[in-house]
């Protein structure tokens, strides 16, 4: 599996323990939901990284009544296209011998966090990220989140194109056709660039092929600088 370090001396979460994993009618609490469907598909997240996606979930449910942040309602579909869905990265980071330890990370066009929250709170410390997002209610929503997540990532509310600064890796998620994006992508980075393409492979590019129980058929294209 992917570097999967566990959090030393951080402050606890501010939000409730769960408690018992299911309610009296059978219900599956989402933090069990979240532990199941992530060890389903191996990944076996630490406690702490667990109550982080349960708390994101939770926020991202409550922000998105008011602020049409993600299209998705259910908890399950959710956590696997997008809290699952971005941590797939990390297998193709894993496959391709990539050293992300102590390197800067950006996400461009990150909306409500993916995939750059999800990295975040699965490497912890190991990376320092950076978010890139454009519209200002997303901008105020990751802003939030990184408080009563109580992890450290950058927010630039501005567009990617306004950005002088390099990463050492830049991750894209649905960001818009190849040919548009990857020069700004190019400009942003100083090694590696990463597109979650879904079922569309790119002829003459290197990439990842996804194929866990939940994500199947899925491609992550990797350019190398």
């Amino acid at each position: 599996m992917p570097y999967n370090p566990r959090y030393e001396d951080k402050a606890p979460l501010h939000h409730q323990q769960t408690g018992s994993t299911e309610d009296s009618g059978g219900y599956k609490i989402p933090a069990e939901l979240i532990k199941d469907i992530f060890q389903r598909n191996g990944f076996n997240l630490t406690e702490e990284q667990i109550q982080r996606f349960d708390l994101y979930l939770r926020e991202l449910k409550r922000w998105n009544k008011v602020h049409n942040l993600t299209s998705l309602e259910e908890d399950e579909q959710i956590i696997k296209r997008h809290f699952l869905d971005s941590l797939t990265l990390t297998l193709c980071i894993e496959e391709k011998g990539i050293d992300v330890k102590g390197k800067k990370v950006c996400d461009v066009g990150s909306g409500a966090g993916f995939p750059g929250v999800p990295l975040k709170i699965f490497y912890q410390d190991a990376i320092n990220l950076t978010l890139i997002e454009s519209v200002s209610k997303k901008c105020s929503f990751l802003e939030y989140l990184k408080v009563v997540l109580d992890i450290d990532y950058r927010v630039l509310c501005t567009r990617a194109e306004k950005v002088k600064e390099k990463f050492y890796v830049v991750v894209s998620r649905a960001l818009g056709p190849l040919e548009e994006t990857l020069p700004l992508l190019i400009n942003l980075s100083e090694a590696y660039i990463m597109v979650m393409k879904g079922r569309e492979p790119v002829e003459g590019f290197e990439y990842c092929y996804i194929n866990l129980p939940d994500i199947k058929g899925n491609y992550i294209l990797l350019y190398t600088l």
